[in-house]
């Protein structure tokens, strides 16, 4: 198997296995997502797509190396998304004042905080080894992307 096959594997398995095991804890565990969730899945979704693009043109080498390298900066994307949600959870910066319970604006704060979405951004809903969902998103999609873009890359 050449990298370049590898990193196309790489770039498919995952965003596809990180995207399960997020709808998995959501479905099956009942942790529902809060928005910093999902603005990690979108990059993950569109680099489900791509790879699968990349694996239909893979015998066009330079289209399927471009798009499995566009695969592995859409996981990077997720990664830092995550690690800038692990962030938030671990209370090292602010995130956005609508899913962290901060700033309630307008002339009735009673009203904003009852219109308040239930899952906030800033709790960790579940860690392993004190690690969150974002940070264990933002491990393996920073290393996983550096990884597959590395192959993608790699002369043969």
């Amino acid at each position: 198997m050449t990298s370049l096959a590898k990193a196309r594997t790489l770039a498919l398995l995952i965003p596809a296995t990180l995207l399960a095991g997020a709808w998995g804890f959501q479905l099956i565990g009942g942790y529902p997502p809060c928005e910093m969730c999902h603005w990690q899945r979108w990059p993950h979704y569109a680099a489900v797509v791509v790879a699968l693009l990349a694996f239909g043109t893979a015998r066009q080498g330079s289209l399927s190396k471009a798009l499995t390298i566009l695969a592995a900066l859409l996981i990077l994307t997720s990664g830092a998304i995550g690690a800038f949600h692990f962030g938030v959870e671990q209370h090292w910066w602010s995130g956005p004042t609508h899913c962290t319970g901060g700033g309630f604006s307008g002339a009735d704060p009673l009203r904003a905080l009852l219109a308040q979405k239930i899952v906030r951004c800033d709790v960790a809903a579940w860690s392993l080894f004190g690690i969150s969902m974002a940070g264990w998103n933002a491990i393996i999609s920073i290393v996983g992307g550096l990884t597959t873009l590395t192959l993608a890359t790699k002369r043969r």
